[in-house]
């Protein structure tokens, strides 16, 4: 079987991203179950795709809003609101789609899509529909930029929000009617999505690398907790701005914690011991480098992929119950707590008894769960395979 894996940006080999992670253990595990899987989309600008021989690349493009100009903003929004796209979408406009559907005839015979997430698939969804699909629901977007809504400061932002959402869920019930197949991340994304029956949906268990990493003890710490991530990201920004208003402040003066990544304008903290480090050379380094790791979400959808990675390393963690949708199996050095009193004293406690495990079981338990999974998805196109599209 060959499928075209449709995606905003393609795979560079770096992982970056939580976004990235996922993208790259999905696709091996479609290659493991002996799919000949092709990549289109955009590459970052100077990054080359990381497998030119399976890639189809349309151009190179920064889509993040942060680091765009007042001007390229502007330019989005008004292409966003003349189109009808979301402003997700309508920043992958950069070539037709004319160009799109030539770039998708040369990756020669194939038997049907692998949408992945809204953004490419929104931005060019007329070409998607002559062959089945499978749909990759990374997160629940519409429900994404609702709560981002909520959450917004200014009436003209929370108006983007809300007009996201409505197009976002339309766009989310196209791609789930037309799929003969849905995988989501979290197990809740399957009736927030409404195909939460067996026969037409399934969650994907994520790993964060292709072997369990190797662990290393004993460990070396120079702070107590740590935390990385891409806070500019709307619900990672809700998650950071309730750790460090809520939670902070009930911790210790001389507990210490370091935050590494891009952090937004009017992000800080009054508490002695909460230090901004920005980008780091190499994340694993530095979450192994903390007592603990606080796991913060509070609002989005999909799983939390840093969730992942502290259970693989087999690191000590005080989580949120949100940072633990998608995942079955919680480790026993995993402390759930909700309340941001008790989620302080949970993180004393564990710096003051710190406990790490083999992670490699949780790793083995998440591969396999995920081959079964994409088996299951995989089956509902084989019949159409074996027809015209072979």
């Amino acid at each position: 079987m060959h499928l075209l894996f449709a995606t905003s940006i393609v795979p560079d080999g770096a992982l970056a991203s939580g976004y990235e992670i996922a993208n790259a253990a999905i696709i091996a595990a479609l290659r493991r179950a002996g799919v000949r899987v092709t990549v289109i989309g955009f590459t970052w600008p100077g990054k080359p795709a990381s497998d030119p021989q399976n890639t189809i690349v349309l151009g190179a493009i920064d889509v993040r809003t942060e680091s765009a100009s007042s001007l390229q903003k502007l330019g989005w929004l008004a292409k966003a609101m003349l189109s009808g796209l979301t402003f997700a979408s309508v920043k992958l406009r950069v070539v037709t789609d004319s160009e799109v559907r030539a770039a998708v005839e040369r990756a020669g015979p194939f038997d049907g899509y692998v949408l992945n997430s809204v953004q490419f698939a929104g931005a060019f969804e007329r070409l998607f529909g002559d062959r089945p699909s499978i749909f990759v629901a990374h997160n629940v977007e519409h429900r994404s930029a609702q709560e981002n809504a909520a959450a917004a400061g200014g009436l003209f932002q929370r108006r983007l929000f809300r007009r996201e959402a409505r197009l976002l869920k339309a766009v989310e019930e196209q791609f789930c009617r037309r799929a003969r197949f849905v995988f989501t991340l979290a197990e809740e994304d399957r009736s927030a999505l409404g195909v939460a029956s067996d026969n037409r949906s399934a969650v994907l268990p994520l790993v964060t690398c292709a072997e369990p990493p190797v662990q290393k003890n004993p460990r070396r710490t120079n702070c107590d907790a740590a935390l990385i991530g891409t806070w500019t990201w709307q619900p990672n920004r809700i998650g950071l701005d309730w750790f460090l208003k809520k939670v902070v402040p009930h911790l210790r003066p001389d507990f210490r914690v370091r935050i590494a990544g891009g952090v937004p304008s009017g992000v800080t903290s009054a508490h002695p011991g909460v230090e901004f480090v920005g980008r780091v050379p190499d994340a694993q380094t530095f979450v192994r480098s903390a007592a603990v790791i606080p796991l913060i979400s509070t609002s989005g959808s999909g799983v939390q992929l840093k969730t992942i990675e502290t259970f693989e390393l087999g690191l000590p963690s005080v989580a949120t119950s949100h940072s633990l949708r998608g995942i079955d199996h919680r480790p026993v050095n995993c402390v759930v707590a909700d309340d941001p009193v008790a989620f302080a004293g949970a993180l004393e406690a564990a710096v003051a008894d710190v406990r790490d495990i083999d992670g490699s079981a949780f790793h083995r338990r998440q591969v396999k769960a995920l081959d079964a999974a994409i088996r299951r998805g995989l089956e509902k196109l084989e019949p159409v395979s074996q027809e015209v599209f072979a």
